[in-house]
């Protein structure tokens, strides 16, 4: 700094701060070696406080008002400089001004996926996202642990440790809540009350305080909000059969109102049909499967045969009595047999079920 500004700096007896950013919470008035002349007026604005540093210690804080900075409003600063110049010499302080308003619409999110334990679905992962608002609490808190020599502190410098509180805190809440993901979205006014009770304690040691936490969104992975949406429609179809026959109807209709569609309508049709044709007989084998595993199958009915023996009608035998007839001699291939279901005799031997008995006949005896 030049002996010009030097000297015009001496001349300034107004120390004042109008804010014209919308991110500033600290902000230092610049003074040439920090002399404030004794009598100089102090303007704090509504929103703001003004703290006065000696040497790195927290002197005298001023509320929004005017003042005239003359020892009988600066007691610790008085005690502090001890006026060893005398009472009209400029003494050296810095000024600080403080934003106290409100910091609204800052924003918080998950850049990470958060693993979870669902209880329903299993190991997830969420990302969410919301905003905050804080402001000022404690200036000498803020000022010693925080903003320190640091002449324009912005709100960018601590939104980042912030952000990771939050963070940290959204993880351990929604952890111990134990909501299902399904039920979060209706529990956000309640998170975002936890949420600010495990805060404000954090904030309050880096002299701020929590006004507003919001949640605004939770939102899973792709898949698995895939997995949910066929789940709901599975829910909403409800009576598979009932789906299918409504869905055979509706093409039928569509078909119907469309006369011109040829070919096309047709194999609409024939689709829907085949459609149908097959969810019933899946449905029918399923049911029949079901029923044959609660009954036994029924028992086979046993065939009886007449035969004509000695030009008389016999019977009725079944198989084995049969095979016993062929041992003996007293039935060959050629004789007649008959059977309910069958138009007329038949020879033994041209009998599918009877023609296997006469394999282990032997051939006849060649004569000499």
């Amino acid at each position: 700094m030049g002996l010009f500004d030097k000297l015009f700096a001496e001349l300034i007896d107004i120390i004042e701060w109008t804010d014209d950013t919308s991110n500033t919470l600290v902000y230092r008035f610049p003074r040439y070696g920090n002399e404030i002349k004794n009598g100089a007026m102090l303007t704090v604005r509504e929103g703001q406080i003004a703290v006065l540093v000696n040497e790195g210690q927290v002197a005298d804080v001023y509320e929004p008002g005017l003042y005239k900075l003359e020892t009988a409003n600066m007691p610790i600063l008085s005690t502090l400089q001890g006026w060893i110049h005398g009472f009209e010499s400029p003494f050296k302080a810095e000024v600080y001004f403080f934003n106290t308003t409100q910091f609204t619409d800052m924003k918080w999110g998950l850049r990470n996926p958060l693993i979870m334990r669902d209880t329903e679905f299993g190991v997830v992962r969420l990302r969410a996202f919301g905003t905050y608002a804080f402001k000022i609490s404690d200036v000498k808190i803020l000022l010693t642990e925080i903003v320190g020599t640091d002449g324009h502190f912005t709100v960018e410098e601590i939104s980042d440790q912030l952000r990771n509180l939050m963070v940290s805190s959204f993880a351990n809440i929604v952890s111990e809540s134990k909501i299902s993901i399904l039920d979060l979205a209706g529990n956000y006014d309640k998170l975002g009350g936890l949420l600010s009770e495990q805060l404000d304690p954090e904030f309050a040691n880096y002299g701020l305080s929590l006004t507003k936490f919001l949640i605004e969104n939770v939102s899973l992975p792709d898949a698995v909000e895939k997995a949910l949406d066929e789940r709901s429609s599975m829910g909403a179809v409800g009576d598979l059969d009932k789906f299918t026959k409504f869905q055979v109807a509706q093409s039928m209709r569509d078909a119907a109102q469309n006369p011109g569609g040829g070919a096309g309508a047709g194999m609409g049709m024939g689709m829907g049909f085949a459609m149908a044709q097959s969810f019933g007989n899946a449905l029918s084998k399923d049911t029949q499967s079901s029923q044959n595993t609660e009954a036994p199958p029924p028992i086979p009915e046993i065939e009886h045969y007449f035969i004509v023996s000695d030009g008389k009608k016999a019977g009725p035998f079944n198989l084995a009595a049969l095979a016993e007839n062929i041992n003996s001699g007293s039935m060959t291939g050629d004789t007649l047999v008959w059977k309910s279901g069958m138009s007329d005799w038949q020879t033994a031997n041209s009998v599918r079920g009877l023609s296997a008995l006469f394999a282990s006949e032997p051939p006849p005896i060649p004569k000499g």
